[in-house]
């Protein structure tokens, strides 16, 4: 009794052994009841490429793993396999698109956005730095010794005078004299920063060429109105001297006559 349990333990230790190896080298699939007819030709659960297995029932040679033996040539077109199906796109890929469309869609509007506001702000800082940089042009430099605030007030101070020197008069007056009276008073009182500002109104004058033939006409005009009005000064002047030189001559003719 004791000699069949022995036997029984050294048969059963080779034989788990030989299971395991074989189960190892010779891998199959262990149903638990018979597949049945539709099992290969079932739907496949992924929308890429698949691949059916052929049925069991095919008679396709297979070789096994420990033979070198190749099958035949005639045969290889029984080993190829079934080409892959093509299948059309399902509704989440054609959503897929549609939703990568929009999204294509808004980042270009986002990035054109973002470029105009961009364009925006460069521009105002263009336009800030140049009004800041064109107003510290014109004031005078120091070595000129001109002083803007008390000049500033006293052009102010000719133009409300020309004002109310003109306030009965027409419109015409009445919007000329002021200014006259301001311009005359900048350019005797600060006459450096009236040099700038002319200078600043030329260059945006040349722009318009109409608008420069007449500020050079005009300018013209009022040189030779002035250059007039000095020689008529001169004469007029050269004129009373002589006859008061004349009125004295007479005034001494009689006073030695007395004598």
């Amino acid at each position: 009794m004791a000699a069949r349990v022995l036997l029984r333990r050294r048969v059963a230790a080779p034989f788990m052994a030989a299971t395991l190896v074989g189960g190892a080298l010779f891998p199959s699939v262990a149903l638990a009841e018979a597949p049945s007819h539709d099992y290969f030709n079932k739907k496949p659960i992924y929308d890429d490429y698949e691949t059916f297995l052929p049925p069991k029932s095919s008679t396709t040679p297979v070789p096994s793993p420990a033979s070198d033996t190749i099958p035949p040539a005639s045969s290889e077109s029984s080993l190829l396999l079934p080409e892959p199906k093509h299948h059309s796109p399902t509704p989440t890929d054609r959503l897929a698109v549609q939703i990568g469309k929009a999204r294509l869609f808004l980042y270009r509007y986002a990035v054109a956005t973002e470029d105009a506001v961009n364009n925006a702000v460069d521009a105002a800082f263009g336009l800030e730095r140049s009004f800041t940089e064109t107003v510290a042009s014109l004031a005078p430099p120091r070595e000129s010794g001109e002083k803007l605030m008390p000049g500033l007030v006293y052009v102010l101070v000719a133009s409300m005078a020309g004002s109310i020197a003109s306030r009965n008069r027409n419109l015409v007056l009445r919007a000329s004299v002021p200014l006259a009276f301001g311009v005359g008073a900048g350019w005797l009182l600060i006459p450096v920063t009236m040099t700038n500002v002319a200078d600043l109104l030329w260059t945006y004058e040349r722009r318009f060429p109409a608008l420069a033939d007449a500020h050079l006409k005009t300018q013209q005009g009022v040189q030779d109105a002035w250059r007039f009005a000095r020689v008529h000064v001169d004469v007029g002047k050269t004129y009373v001297d002589e006859k008061v030189s004349d009125a004295r001559d007479i005034v001494e003719g009689w006073v030695k006559k007395g004598k």
